[in-house]
């Protein structure tokens, strides 16, 4: 086990962060967290709007959902519509009204080097919007699926395939039509090389 997870465990989620013009961004994120959510680290690639944010504003929002479906349309930026937003409380920031949980939080130490950045996250405000209802196989499969098309410049295309494969058989057998939804966008992007719906690679 390396250093970083022996006080934490990784969660996925969602980070909003501010661009320079004040809209809000949503990126794909898996935080190492400490203890009940009181501070986690976050580790963007340095290509990513994302980081730019992170390091020109040094605050953002950490989300815990069980709508694999926002999770997958953060990862390809195919928004139907954008989710609803509430300003947070204790930074400049946004919330996304319709997860389960948000933690408001600011960094308090940086690690540059690297093509991924290191982000030490302080927690400063906390929602509860929602139960989390919990999760099913089909779930799983489109999150594992949303962390592989995160890497498609990393992994061999074949194990891609066949990993995706194999999703596509946990989803039809096991979820509903929300996590169909979000297979599909996934599939997409994967066959597609990483292009969104514009036709741009993503850099959340």
């Amino acid at each position: 086990m390396s250093d970083m997870r022996k006080s934490g465990i990784i969660i996925e989620g969602l980070v909003t962060t501010i661009d320079a013009d004040g809209t809000p961004r949503i990126a794909a994120m898996g935080p190492v967290v400490r203890g009940d959510y009181a501070s986690f680290v976050l580790r963007p690639f340095t290509e990513s709007r994302t980081f730019d944010n992170l390091a020109r504003t040094r605050a953002g929002v950490f989300h815990v959902t069980d709508d694999v479906e926002i999770l997958a349309r953060a990862v390809v930026g195919a928004w139907d519509r954008f989710p609803e937003f509430i300003s947070a409380e204790s930074i400049e920031g946004r919330v996304m009204a319709d997860c389960c949980r948000a933690f408001e939080f600011r960094v308090t130490r940086t690690d540059m080097d690297g093509t991924r950045a290191r982000f030490e996250c302080a927690v400063e405000g906390r929602h509860r919007f929602r139960d989390f209802v919990g999760w099913n196989r089909a779930h799983h499969a489109v999150v594992e699926g949303a962390i592989l098309a995160t890497r498609l410049t990393y992994i061999a295309p074949d194990r891609i395939a066949r990993a995706f494969e194999e999703f596509a058989r946990l989803v039809d057998k096991t979820g509903g039509e929300r996590e169909h939804r979000a297979f599909r966008l996934l599939a997409d992007y994967v066959a597609g090389n990483g292009r969104s719906v514009g036709g741009s690679p993503r850099h959340s």
